[in-house]
C-alpha cells in the first residue's frame, strides 16, 4: 500500500499561489524541496510511489510525488529535505483539520486526483471546495 505525507500549506491560500511563489523564488530547473525538522522513519515507503498532500485553508487540494527523502546536516542542525516532482496534481477537495508538522497518510485515505495544475479549464478550486463543504460533491 502506498504511504504519503500530508502537510499544511502555510502562506499560500490556493494551489496557484503556491506555484506562483515557487516560480518567483526559485530558478528554472531547480529541484522542488520541502524542508522539515524530522526525517520520516518510513522514508523508503514514501519514495515507493508516495506523494506529499497539501492542506490549504482546511482542505487537501493538491499533491506532488515524492522523489527522495534525505537527512542533511548533523546533530541539532540536522534537517530533512523531501525532493518533490515539479508537477503539482489537483485533488478532490477533502476537508482536513489543522495540525502541526506533517503526518503520514495511507493511500486508502488519500483523495482522488482531478488533473495536473494549470491543465486547462475545469471546476475552479474555490467552487470545488465550496461544493465539497456543503456536500454537493
Amino acid at each position: 500500500m502506498t504511504l504519503n505525507i500530508i502537510k499544511l500549506c502555510v502562506g499560500c491560500d490556493t494551489v496557484d499561489e503556491l506555484i506562483d511563489w515557487w516560480r518567483s523564488t526559485h530558478a528554472e530547473g531547480q529541484p522542488w524541496k520541502m524542508r522539515t525538522r524530522q526525517t520520516p522513519k518510513r522514508a523508503a515507503e514514501l519514495t515507493d510511489g508516495g506523494s506529499l498532500y497539501r492542506v490549504y485553508k482546511g482542505f487537501i487540494l493538491s499533491r506532488q510525488r515524492i522523489l527522495s527523502v534525505e537527512t542533511v546536516g548533523q546533530g541539532v542542525a540536522a534537517r530533512c529535505e523531501v525532493t518533490l516532482d515539479p508537477e503539482v496534481i489537483l485533488t478532490v477537495p477533502t476537508p482536513r483539520r489543522a495540525f502541526q508538522g506533517w503526518r503520514y497518510l495511507d493511500g486508502k485515505d488519500a483523495p482522488a486526483d482531478l488533473a495536473p495544475a494549470g491543465a486547462g479549464e475545469g471546476v475552479p478550486m474555490e467552487l470545488a471546495r465550496q461544493l465539497r463543504e456543503i456536500g454537493a460533491w
